[in-house]
C-alpha cells in the first residue's frame, strides 16, 4: 500500500517539477511504510533531507494531502550512516515541517549558527588579482577554453557553458584562466559570491567542519555563492562524503542559476574513483582542454612576461628559449624569471649563453641544446665534417649524412619537438626531420655498413638500444 500510494505522489510531483530536478531529489527516495495517515519515506542523507524541506515541502504536503486526504503526514527516514555489506545502514527518524512552519536558514549571515567558522571560510576563499584575461596569452591551443571562459565571464550561468570544464596537464594555465573569470565577474559587478577553492581545501573544509559540528555552516556557505570554481576535481577520487556533500552543493547551485566551474588533469570520462552519478553532471556543459604552448604561444609568453617587468631581451634568446621548453607555461616561465634574476644578479646581458648556462642547470625534463651539441659533436668527429656544417645550407653528400643521422639520433633520443630539432640545424623546417629520420631508416634496412656506423654511434653516445 505505501508503495502504490508514493507512485501516485510521484506521479503529482513529476507534473509540477522539471525532470531534472525530479530526477535529482524525487527518483532516490525509498517508501517504507504507511502507518494510519502517515507516509514514511527513506533519504539518503541529512543533507538530501534539509534540501527537500527548504525546497519543496509546499509541493510534498499537496502530494500527500492529495493521496491520505488532509490528515496526511510525511515522515522521513534519513540514512546517517550507509554501512556496508556486513553492517545495516543507521537511520533517524525526522518528522516532515509543514510549508508555514518551515524557516530556510541559508539567507544572510543570521543563517550561520557559528559566524566565525563562515568568517573563516570567507577570508580562505579568495582570487588572485593578478590571473586576468589580459595577461592569459592566446593560442591554439587554448583558444576554445579562453573563449569560452571570457562568455562566461560576460553572462555566468545564464550561458550554456554551466558547468564549464578545463582540463589539461600541470602549468598549461587552468587555474589562471578559471580565476581570469571569476575576476572579470567581480570587476562589472562585485556583488557577485564567488568562491575559488582547490578540492584539496574543500574536502580539508568538510572535514573541518564535521569535526567542529559546522556541517550545516559549510554547506550554508557554498549554497550561497553565485559562481563556484572547483580546482582540481581529481583530488575527489575515493572521498565519497565529500563527493556526495559536492554533489548536493552542485545541484543546488545549478537548479538556482548560479556558474559552476571546474578543473581536471583528465577529461570527465577518465576520471577515475568518481561517482558516476557526479561525473556525467560535470558534462552537462562544456569541456575544453588546454594543451601544450605551440612555439608561437611560447614566444608571445616570454614576450609578455619581459615587458610585464619593463626588460627587453634580444629576439635570438626569446626564440631559443621557446623552442628549447616546449613542455608547459610553468616551466617557461620559471626558465624566464631565472634569466632574469642571474642577469641581474650577476651583472650580465640577457644573452644566448646565458640563456643556454641558465637551461642547462634547470630544465632536467628536457635535453635542451647541451644534448644535441653532443650529438652534432660525436656525428660530425665520426663522419669527418665540422659541427658547422650540420647547420650550413651545403648540399655535399656527405654533409647530407652526417646531418640526416645527427637528426635522427636528435628525434629518437631527446625530448625535443621536430621544429626544436630543425631549429638547432641551422634553423630547418620540421619536415626536413622527418625527411632525414626515414631517410637513415632506409639506408639502416639497405646498407650494412651505414647500419655498422649507426651501431658504433650508439656504443659512442652510450645509446644501447638495438636497431630496430
Amino acid at each position: 500500500m505505501h508503495v502504490e500510494t508514493w507512485e501516485k505522489c510521484l506521479l503529482f510531483i513529476k507534473e509540477r517539477i522539471p525532470a531534472q530536478s525530479f530526477s535529482t531529489w524525487f527518483e532516490p527516495i525509498v517508501p517504507l511504510k504507511l502507518d494510519s495517515s502517515v507516509l514514511t519515506i527513506q533519504v539518503p542523507s541529512q543533507f538530501f533531507y534539509e534540501w527537500l524541506e527548504e525546497n519543496y515541502v509546499h509541493l510534498l504536503k499537496q502530494a500527500i494531502k492529495s493521496q491520505i486526504g488532509e490528515q496526511g503526514r510525511l515522515e522521513y527516514s534519513v540514512v546517517v550512516d550507509r554501512g556496508d555489506e556486513k553492517v545495516q545502514p543507521t537511520t533517524v527518524n525526522v518528522s516532515g515541517s509543514s510549508h508555514s512552519q518551515h524557516k530556510s536558514r541559508v539567507n544572510g549571515f543570521d543563517a550561520y549558527k557559528n559566524p566565525d567558522f563562515y568568517q573563516e571560510l570567507k577570508s580562505n576563499s579568495n582570487l588572485n588579482p593578478s590571473y586576468r584575461f589580459e595577461n592569459f596569452i592566446e593560442g591554439d591551443c587554448n583558444r576554445l577554453a579562453r573563449s569560452a571562459g571570457f562568455a562566461v565571464a560576460q553572462k555566468p550561468g545564464i550561458t550554456s557553458f554551466n558547468p564549464l570544464m578545463f582540463y589539461g596537464g600541470v602549468g598549461l594555465g587552468k587555474t589562471h584562466l578559471v580565476q581570469a573569470i571569476g575576476n572579470e565577474i567581480i570587476s562589472t559587478d562585485s556583488s557577485k559570491k564567488i568562491i575559488y577553492v582547490a578540492s584539496e581545501k574543500f574536502t580539508n573544509q568538510f572535514i573541518d567542519a564535521l569535526k567542529n559540528n559546522n556541517l550545516q555552516d559549510f554547506i550554508n556557505y557554498y549554497k550561497e555563492v553565485d559562481l563556484l570554481i572547483l580546482d582540481d576535481v581529481q583530488f575527489l577520487r575515493e572521498k565519497e562524503k565529500t563527493q556526495e556533500i559536492f554533489f548536493h552543493i552542485f545541484n543546488h547551485l545549478h537548479q538556482g542559476g548560479k556558474q559552476i566551474i571546474m578543473t581536471s588533469d583528465c577529461a570527465p570520462k577518465d576520471l577515475k574513483g568518481l561517482q558516476e552519478r557526479l561525473v556525467s553532471r560535470f558534462k552537462w556543459g562544456l569541456t575544453a582542454d588546454l594543451q601544450a604552448p605551440d612555439f608561437e604561444t611560447r614566444m608571445a609568453i616570454i614576450q609578455t612576461k619581459m615587458h610585464a617587468d619593463g626588460i627587453s631581451i634580444p629576439d635570438e634568446v626569446v626564440e631559443y628559449i621557446a623552442y628549447t621548453v616546449d613542455t608547459n607555461i610553468r616551466e617557461l616561465e620559471g626558465v624566464v624569471i631565472s634569466l632574469i634574476a642571474h642577469a641581474s644578479l650577476t651583472k650580465r646581458e640577457m644573452d644566448l649563453e646565458l640563456a643556454k648556462q641558465i637551461l642547462k642547470n634547470i630544465v632536467t625534463d628536457i635535453d635542451s641544446e647541451v644534448g644535441i651539441d653532443y650529438i652534432q659533436k660525436t656525428v660530425s668527429d665520426y663522419f669527418k665534417v665540422s659541427q658547422d656544417d650540420l647547420k650550413a645550407k651545403t648540399r655535399k653528400k656527405e654533409i647530407v649524412i652526417a646531418r640526416q643521422v645527427a637528426m635522427y639520433f636528435s628525434k629518437d633520443y631527446t625530448n625535443h619537438s621536430l621544429k626544436s630539432i630543425g631549429y638547432h640545424f641551422g634553423g630547418r623546417d620540421h619536415s626536413t626531420v622527418i625527411h632525414a629520420v626515414q631517410s637513415v631508416n632506409d639506408m639502416i634496412d639497405t646498407n650494412s655498413k651505414f647500419r655498422f656506423a649507426i651501431d658504433e654511434l650508439k656504443k659512442k653516445l652510450k645509446i644501447r638500444t638495438a636497431v630496430a
